[in-house]
């Protein structure tokens, strides 16, 4: 860059289904390209804003509270309310939104500052098929057992190594996480699984949940999530549970951003 910048964080809300996921990519329109082409125009065309994430999500993911910061040429007046308005106008009538905005130091780092990330998946557990959430839910029509799901996630807490629950593409050096909170509940006919850690595996979340489902139910006992991490292949884990039900929640830092 050849002007000194402003680094500003996002705080952004969308609706994955028919995107490509977080990233840019040739096949499709991805999340990035929405909000850096949103940030461009903002600039009134003139610079390209490149954008950092907290976290990567796939093809039809969703986000409640995506986090990503961008480098704005630092002699637009820019405000916290500008920022979060303007990128909302011209990023319509995508399902992307910004909640939030705030100014940060030029060394944060959307990705690296983060300390926590948080999901939830849903499962929607009834007979009849879904018609307003079809896009957000796995539904699942056999009755599971909440109960033996959520004793089975407490067996995958703590450090260790995931490679039985990473996908076979997974491209990060190491297998080991430390897995902070996984916890199964049902309000009235959805599921959630709310699980939390630094970091997670590709697919890592996916795995876990179609794993803990095979196990609610009954086509495993509850020991086999334990036995199958052990293992440390993913030819022993359960199936990958679909995208739609997979919702980023929140991302942690040291100190909130948007302050």
């Amino acid at each position: 860059m050849n002007f000194t910048i402003q680094r500003w964080a996002v705080k952004i809300e969308y609706d994955g289904t028919g995107l490509v996921g977080w990233q840019r990519q040739d096949n499709g329109l991805s999340v990035q390209q929405i909000l850096e082409e949103a940030a461009c125009k903002l600039c009134n065309g003139q610079f390209k804003i490149a954008s950092i994430t907290a976290g990567r999500t796939d093809a039809g993911v969703h986000a409640l509270g995506q986090v990503a910061h961008l480098d704005f040429p630092a002699h637009i007046p820019l405000t916290a309310k500008k920022i979060r308005d303007g990128l909302n106008y011209y990023m319509k009538p995508h399902a992307v939104t910004i909640l939030q905005s705030g100014l940060v130091d030029a060394e944060w780092n959307a990705r690296f500052s983060a300390i926590k990330r948080k999901y939830i998946y849903v499962i929607l557990n009834r007979q009849s098929r879904p018609a307003l959430d079809i896009n957000h839910v796995w539904h699942v029509r056999k009755k599971l057992n909440v109960d033996a799901m959520n004793e089975a996630a407490q067996t995958l807490l703590g450090s260790h190594d995931f490679t039985s629950f990473r996908a076979t593409a997974c491209q990060a050096k190491s297998p080991i996480r430390i897995l902070d909170k996984f916890n199964v509940y049902q309000i009235d006919d959805k599921i959630y699984f709310e699980t939390q850690a630094r970091s997670f595996l590709h697919h890592q979340v996916r795995n876990m949940v179609g794993t803990l489902k095979m196990i609610g139910d009954g086509y495993w006992p509850i020991k086999q999530a334990y036995t199958i991490l052990q293992g440390r292949d993913r030819k022993l884990a359960g199936i990958k549970a679909p995208a739609t039900g997979l919702f980023l929640k929140e991302i942690t830092y040291p100190d909130d951003p948007f302050q």
